[in-house]
């Protein structure tokens, strides 16, 4: 099983669709994705894997680990964390804008992601 979903409020997939987790705020998000987390759980087959990726987020300048708090609900689900692979990210079509955001407002980019890696025994 694999899955990228969208990060909270950060970039809409949507106007208006009901259940799409890129319209919910930051808590909203937080609660939707137990469900998911959950239900993955419940779904996927003992002995296999589930991929999920995810990278963290800023808020009013501070950093928002929204990857590893990502990461510890799916463990409160059930799952074993078999590997956390760090990807790297170039050329994204805002890193322009943000980057000179940074530099006014004293900041890194944060230009990584996570892909965490579970196991269901």
């Amino acid at each position: 099983m694999c899955t990228h979903p969208p990060y909270a409020n950060i970039i809409k997939y949507s106007k208006d669709i009901i259940g799409d987790l890129s319209l919910l705020s930051i808590n909203e998000f937080y609660e939707a994705i137990k469900d998911v987390a959950k239900e993955s759980y419940r779904v996927l087959k003992n002995k296999k894997y589930c991929a999920i990726m995810m990278g963290d987020i800023r808020v009013n300048g501070y950093v928002v680990p929204l990857g590893f708090n990502i990461m510890n609900e799916f463990l409160s689900q059930g799952f074993v964390l078999k590997e956390i692979i760090i990807k790297e990210q170039h050329n994204c079509s805002s890193t322009k804008y943000w980057k000179e955001i940074s530099l006014k407002r004293n900041f890194y980019l944060l230009a990584h992601e996570y892909l965490f890696i579970f196991f269901k025994q």
